[in-house]
């Protein structure tokens, strides 16, 4: 039973799915542009952005779908968002460069939502082209103001980031329990009377639209209270004056990674049984992720993106606006339509779902001599051109063959590698994990490792040791069946993919 290949097949849908069964194409790609290589399907992005739509029509809410920027540095992703209609799709910028990109690709300031550590210069920029500021503290609202003031740059909009909300919504000293996990963004509910008086001096600079959260957490419970939270704290403020009428419950939907919930299952279990010594190691030199031996008791909590996730994107905001809320005891949605409450979401692994593939060209594979049957594949890349161990991500590359698919019987069947990168570090290891491949790709083969737009691709990018990072290239099918491609900055969504105006 531990000789079986413990395999983590990714999740591949349409159109990425026909992208990767074109393999002379990609290869052709990798040959003109190298190794590593990111390929990026715009047009899937705003697919996407209609699919978080249409939960918000099931609901009969209003709102924006914010791209959280930050999960992928591509100008084609933004180009393409920007064309989606302005009233549903915005972009949520986490810095003055940031910013600067989303303008330049075609987003006006009233679309854009800035969020994260904001320098002085963030925050003008912001001001200046009427972006909505998701300020973090009393301190940020203070140094707009002053900005607004020096400079003359009138009313800004303003959604004040909460954190540290409670499971008891009773008088002070009732031995309320904070649920939500300590943050450092964010002004925490229990002070937030001090935020309240620092909107009211400055009521001449800034103009407070709503309220705002973003949990690091996938607990759909957790999140049920903090938006309920929101909505009780927005009476609060409307009965001292102001006049908000949007909560921003931030993004976290999740993706699924692996499509097997089984094989996900039996990876997790062998994993356990690895540590505890049950079963050969299945990664680099015994790494736990974070699991460990404790006298024959498997210790500690796994450091692991739930590969397998049923519930993710758009289902997931599905699912989250359906559920009672704990103490008024309706549908989050039904909380936002009574009181005429607009939703803002800022997905962005979830918005890049299915959107892009990077591809490594084999290098070298050799025998593990001190390991039979075990191989060293490396390739052109390294572990920050696609950061799954940054991020957690677990999920088997897709090979591809040169010149055309092979018989598994032809490279003896499946086979467990260790997937190493370019450096010269002992650290630069593709993922720690044993690789399952069906076969033992050679010398020249392509993998690809699928749906790697959502903060894998380029988050840790680097040219370290002078390595050359991936080029991005935007490609979109034609209608006869043929893929075509540009290189990322020069794509512009001014026809559809078939040629007709968008």
């Amino acid at each position: 039973m531990n000789d079986a290949p413990l395999y983590l097949r990714p999740r591949v849908d349409p159109p990425l799915a026909s992208l990767l069964e074109d393999a002379p194409f990609l290869h052709s790609l990798a040959d003109a542009l190298g190794s590593p290589l990111n390929v990026l399907i715009p047009e899937v992005v705003a697919e996407n952005a209609e699919r978080f739509g249409a939960v918000y029509r099931r609901h009969h809410l209003s709102g924006r779908v914010y791209f959280a920027h930050k999960a992928n540095r591509s100008s084609a992703l933004v180009r393409r968002l920007a064309a989606c209609d302005p009233s549903a799709v915005g972009i949520d910028v986490a810095s003055l460069a940031e910013l600067r990109h989303a303008l330049g690709c075609g987003f006006t300031g009233d679309r854009v939502m800035a969020t994260g550590p904001k320098d002085p210069e963030f925050l003008w920029l912001a001001a200046r082209v009427g972006a909505t500021v998701n300020v973090d503290s009393v301190t940020e609202l203070e140094q707009l103001a002053a900005l607004a003031g020096a400079h003359g740059l009138g009313r800004t909009r303003v959604l004040v980031r909460l954190s540290g909300f409670e499971s008891d919504h009773g008088p002070a000293g009732a031995g309320t329990r904070v649920l939500s996990r300590r943050s450092r963004f964010g002004t925490p509910v229990a002070e937030s009377d001090a935020m309240w008086a620092a909107l009211e001096r400055h009521a001449d600079s800034v103009e407070l639209v709503g309220l705002a959260y973003h949990l690091d957490t996938t607990g759909l419970e957790e999140k049920g209270r903090a938006l309920e939270r929101c909505v009780l704290l927005m009476d609060e403020c409307r009965a001292r004056g102001f006049a908000p009428r949007v909560v921003d419950i931030g993004g976290g939907f999740g993706v699924g990674y692996v499509e097997d919930a089984a094989e996900w299952e039996r990876w997790t279990t062998a994993l356990s049984e690895a540590v505890l010594g049950l079963r050969p190691p299945l990664t680099w030199r015994g790494h736990g992720y974070g699991l460990r031996n404790d006298n024959g008791t498997v210790r500690g909590a796994a450091a692991l993106y739930p590969a397998h996730r049923p519930l993710a994107g758009p289902g997931y905001l599905d699912e989250l606006l359906s559920r009672r809320s704990p103490v008024l005891g309706r549908a989050s949605a039904t909380l936002l339509l009574e009181h005429l409450h607009d939703l803002y979401v800022e997905p962005g692994r979830a918005l890049v779902d299915q959107c892009g593939l990077s591809l490594a060209r084999v290098l070298e594979v050799r025998p593990l001599g001190d390991d039979p049957g075990r191989y060293l594949v490396r390739v052109g890349m390294n572990a920050a051109d696609v950061s799954l161990e940054e991020h957690g991500v677990l999920v088997d590359p897709v090979t591809l063959p040169r010149g055309g698919p092979r018989h598994e019987a032809a490279d003896g069947g499946p086979v467990g590698v260790h997937l190493v990168g370019n450096l010269c570090l002992e650290a630069d290891l593709i993922t720690r994990r044993l690789v399952f491949l069906p076969h033992l790709p050679r010398v020249g083969d392509l993998l690809a490792f699928v749906n790697t737009a959502g903060y894998v691709m380029d988050f840790h990018a680097h040219h370290a040791q002078r390595q050359p990072s991936a080029r991005t290239v935007a490609v979109s099918r034609e209608a006869g069946g043929t893929w075509r491609w540009c290189p990322d900055e020069n794509y512009w969504p001014l026809t559809h993919p078939q040629g007709r105006p968008s």
